[in-house]
């Protein structure tokens, strides 16, 4: 079991910081939550994404990508998404600017996928002469095009701190259970805050994502012409970092329920936290991205007009107008209040592009 690799491992090199941990829960070859073939998406899974639950978000998306082609020329357009789950979201898009025939000559699809069970899920239904997978960035030339990720950063292995009389970081060790420890935190972690303006209060409990940090730097550097969109649930440092945040925002699912406890099932359930958007943008900017906007998930789909796109979907299925209205109000819920509020969107470009992009006009 996952969990006696982990004990093994702390009586062989002592106490794992968080991060090590929770790479190891969710990461391990093998055995790690997202690198094990169990279904992790939809009803037979452990959460929803909005990809799974109407093609209608791919759709909507795929609008966005054709703007974005428009404004960068019409030439040769590349989308890379990082980390495509089950590749749902790739299929909607596609299907979307299919039809487009001139857009979609032009378009490139590549997925970064290291899940191995997923990138077979993949291989099966999507097309080979349209997408292709990758296990870096840096396979491709420098891109002209979108890079792309939908809920990826906040599944990023973090490093928990907590203010005592000085910044300590939380390691996990193991006696006759697993139990956190506190040592002294490493100066990046440090350097993290200071960069950011944060100040946190004694008992202050937060996680600091220096995996993202280098995440964005690499796409900036990857990143020829063209944008970033990220789309995931989080905040503003000053959001993040308030006192109702006191105790951190890490969550753990488990068969559609949530728990907060990271030491029970692992390997079988995820781990995630919180966003920090201005760290994005931040280190984005410093690299050569800049911020076009920040919207919650419903202001953006609203802003592309996905109402009138259920209402098209819908009636397309031929149903009554009654069956048609109560779908297009549970989609509505789901996506637009449920999801909408909670997720955000973040946009950032490189090369002295418009910023007047159809999703962030609200």
């Amino acid at each position: 079991m996952l969990s006696d690799i982990i004990i093994q491992k702390i009586k062989q090199t002592g106490p794992l910081s968080f991060h090590d941990f929770m790479e190891m829960a969710l990461y391990h070859p093998g055995s790690g939550y997202y690198t094990s073939s169990p279904e992790k998406i939809g009803i037979n899974g452990d959460f929803y994404t909005s990809s799974s639950l109407t093609a209608a978000f791919g759709a909507m998306l795929g609008r966005q990508l054709e703007q974005m082609w428009e404004i960068l020329g019409k030439g040769d357009f590349t989308v890379v998404e990082y980390g495509a789950g089950t590749g749902q979201l790739c299929q909607d898009i596609l299907d979307y600017c299919s039809d487009n025939k001139e857009f979609y000559d032009r378009l490139h699809y590549c997925i970064l996928e290291k899940s191995p069970a997923l990138r077979k899920r993949q291989r099966a239904h999507l097309p080979d002469k349209k997408v292709s997978w990758l296990d870096s960035i840096r396979e491709i030339p420098p891109i002209t095009g979108c890079i792309l990720s939908n809920e990826l950063v906040d599944n990023f292995s973090v490093h928990q701190v907590v203010m005592k009389e000085e910044l300590m970081e939380i390691f996990v060790d193991h006696k006759d259970d697993f139990a956190e420890v506190l040592l002294p935190a490493s100066q990046p972690l440090k350097d993290y805050l200071a960069a950011l303006g944060v100040e946190l209060p004694k008992g202050f409990h937060t996680e600091i994502n220096l995996e993202a940090v280098e995440w964005i730097k690499e796409i900036a550097v990857s990143l020829r012409r063209g944008y970033v969109i990220t789309i995931d649930y989080g905040y503003p440092s000053s959001h993040l970092y308030s006192g109702g945040r006191s105790n951190g925002t890490l969550v753990c699912y488990n068969k559609h329920t949530v728990n907060a406890n990271p030491y029970q099932f692992i390997g079988q359930q995820d781990i995630t936290t919180h966003v920090n958007f201005s760290a994005l943008c931040h280190w984005g900017l410093l690299n050569g991205l800049t911020c076009c906007g920040l919207r919650n998930q419903a202001q953006f789909l609203l802003a592309l007009g996905i109402k009138d796109h259920f209402r098209r979907m819908l009636s397309a299925r031929g149903e009554d107008i009654a069956q048609l209205a109560k779908q297009e109000a549970q989609l509505t819920h789901l996506l637009l209040i449920d999801m909408g509020m909670k997720y955000k969107v973040l946009v950032q470009s490189k090369g002295r592009l418009s910023h007047d992009l159809l999703g962030l006009r609200l």
